[in-house]
């Protein structure tokens, strides 16, 4: 069983992702930890090193990897399934979930997220709900693509889990 999850930054796919991994028996994976691991660089320094677009390369070669992985969960980054076709790539390695927020839950979250994240590093209130916006009526679709969708602000990861072993 491999399962994927999809959504914008801050939906929660990587603490869903250890709690449903731990629910399921299966491994971890982030894939923002996967770069860090495999690169010894994080992520935002490798942005302002390079750019988004050469770490969207990378990271569709991590995708590609992650296809001889089994038995895990893996926690994509938010743009993850937007590039190069990973959604296509996703949807065939494994069982993918979207985690939807609404934008505004998502300004809600990154506005207080301790976490630091490369595309939105110091925006103005008014500028971060612009890219969340922008980025959602881009990246939405390929969202969509999931095979689930469930609603991020009040998931249920036990529910998740049982409805995950039902499905696959």
């Amino acid at each position: 069983m491999k399962i994927y999850l999809v959504g914008y930054m801050g939906s929660g796919k990587s603490t869903v992702g250890k709690k449903l991994a731990a629910l399921l028996d299966l491994d971890h994976i982030d894939l923002d930890w996967f770069f860090e691991e495999t690169y010894k660089i994080n992520v935002v320094n490798f942005f302002r090193k390079y750019d988004e677009n050469a770490f969207r390369l990378i990271e569709h070669q991590l995708v590609k990897k992650t296809a001889a992985i089994n038995n895990c969960v893996i926690s994509t980054g938010g743009g993850t399934p937007c590039f190069h076709g990973n959604m296509d790539l996703i949807n065939s390695f494994g069982f993918s979930v979207y985690i939807r927020m609404h934008p505004e839950s998502s300004f809600v979250r990154l506005k207080n997220s301790k976490r630091a994240r490369p595309r939105i590093t110091k925006l103005s209130d008014e500028d971060l709900m612009q890219r969340i916006l922008n980025d959602l009526d881009h990246r939405e679709k390929f969202y969509k693509m999931a095979k689930l969708e469930v609603g991020g602000e009040d998931i249920d990861v036990e529910a998740l889990a049982e409805e995950l072993k039902s499905l696959i």
